[in-house]
């Protein structure tokens, strides 16, 4: 295959790569944006496999199948809930993935051939931020499924260990590119400081914080990716890296502005562990499903506000159906999201794109905030963190300066919980005693059922 059909092929995968990633901006497009990047990565892999004269496919051919069982039965079988568990795994995937191309690329160089110093350069960083997002990674997967403490760990001269390690892992890197050996002791040696690396970088970050965590592993294992792309001289995984790493960056750049908060903030602070938010105390003011029908049925305004409780009871489904049931009423009904709702980028579009809710309805934070006062019910389902108002009020709370949705200016506010419980960044809320505030306990899931058959 001559190396004009296989760059010509490349610039047909990026083109594609370029358009399925501006189409993911969109619920409307995201699935065709996806097939289209999905279209890329497989021209880009035939066309690699096929320029490289592999001859014997046993084994790849295996590998495609055992991935697309893996793919289809993780697409049907994975709750919403656990979503941002598998997103983790996947980050985690791709960086391993670089660092063995990046291991690889050194012992497949032939025998007794000197591996250049910028070659060995990449090889490094492939590894190096591979085996940090690997590691990274699957500590934040175990922090989402809760298979160990979700909050922030931290220890005495923490911070000073961590940089230890990182200059540590600097050194052995040049010392690499100046010598590199399939069999060099810096070679392991760069290898297990990364993976220990990851390890420290994540296990500070909890609470809140863990969308941040989960865009910027993202962005971590674009970047390996393109370092492995050097480091094999494939010029089309160094785009692709170089796109997923991006991405990953500015989304980053996205969430931390919507916390409010610098990115060395969220890596090195310790969420919760310095601040002590003021104990909230008050009479709490449950409601019915029947008295929350009147207020709802009589309401011109309703502003949905959903959350993970709401991916947890599985309920965006039944909450699409009540917003229809309030139009048919005559209400004017929107989904305001908070930009880190959930437990990773993007949770909650994803769920109401899930349930067919339009688009147009989907209101972001500084849109729906100047016109809250106006709203008569805000629905507040499985909300905690994003809702607040300790984040404006109490500047003792971890939270305070994190941009909120107002939903406590709203004339009545339903709280749909199944307790009293704090949310992921385990901070007491004073919205659930506002004066304004109703609380539906149970099932958020049961609770709108029970709304819908009020309203048939």
């Amino acid at each position: 295959m001559t190396s004009v059909f296989v760059n010509l092929a490349y610039v047909v995968a990026a083109v594609l790569f370029v358009f399925g990633l501006r189409m993911l901006g969109s619920p409307d497009t995201a699935r065709r944006g996806n097939a289209l990047s999905a279209g890329g990565m497989l021209i880009a892999i035939v066309v690699t496999l096929l320029s490289r004269g592999i001859v014997e496919f046993q084994w790849i051919a295996a590998a495609v199948v055992a991935g697309a069982v893996v793919g289809a039965l993780a697409s049907r079988l994975v709750a919403m809930t656990a979503m941002p568990e598998m997103v983790a795994l996947f980050n985690g995937s791709g960086g391993v993935a670089s660092l063995l191309v990046g291991w690889a690329a050194l012992f497949g160089s032939a025998p007794g051939a000197a591996v250049g110093t910028f070659t060995a350069a990449t090889i490094f960083l492939s590894v190096m931020i591979g085996g940090v997002t690997f590691s990274g990674s699957i500590v934040a997967w175990a922090k989402l499924a809760e298979a160990m403490p979700s909050g922030a760990i931290v220890f005495a001269a923490q911070r000073f260990i961590n940089g230890a390690i990182l200059l540590g892992l600097i050194a052995c890197g040049v010392l690499f590119a100046l010598q590199p050996a399939p069999d060099s002791y810096l070679f392991y040696a760069i290898l297990g400081l990364a993976l220990v690396l990851g390890v420290m970088a994540v296990i500070p970050i909890g609470g809140a914080d863990m969308p941040v965590v989960i865009s910027l592993l993202n962005s971590y294992s674009g970047l390996a990716a393109c370092a492995a792309g050097f480091a094999i001289n494939n010029n089309i995984l160094i785009v692709a890296g170089s796109l997923v790493g991006a991405a990953g960056i500015i989304l980053t750049n996205i969430m931390c502005k919507a916390m409010n908060r610098s990115l060395t903030n969220v890596l090195f602070s310790g969420f919760g562990t310095v601040k002590t938010a003021t104990k909230v105390e008050g009479d709490v003011k449950p409601i019915v499903a029947e008295d929350a029908y009147l207020i709802l049925e009589a309401a011109s305004s309703v502003t949905f506000v959903p959350g993970y409780g709401m991916a947890v009871a599985q309920a965006q489904h039944v909450v699409h159906e009540l917003g229809e049931l309030l139009e048919t009423n005559g209400c004017e009904v929107s989904y305001a999201v908070h930009p880190v709702a959930g437990r990773m980028p993007g949770h909650m579009n994803v769920l109401l794109a899930e349930a067919n809710v339009s688009y147009d309805q989907l209101v972001e934070m500084d849109d729906i905030n100047p016109r809250m006062a106006n709203v008569d019910v805000a629905v507040v389902i499985g909300a905690n963190d994003v809702v607040n108002p300790a984040a404006r009020e109490d500047d003792g709370s971890p939270i305070y300066g994190m941009p909120i949705i107002n939903v406590d200016h709203a004339r009545t506010v339903f709280v749909l919980k199944r307790s009293m419980a704090s949310g992921f960044a385990g901070v007491d809320n004073p919205l659930f005693f506002g004066a304004n505030t109703r609380m539906l306990f149970g099932d958020a899931k049961a609770s709108i059922s029970a709304l819908i058959a009020e309203f048939k």
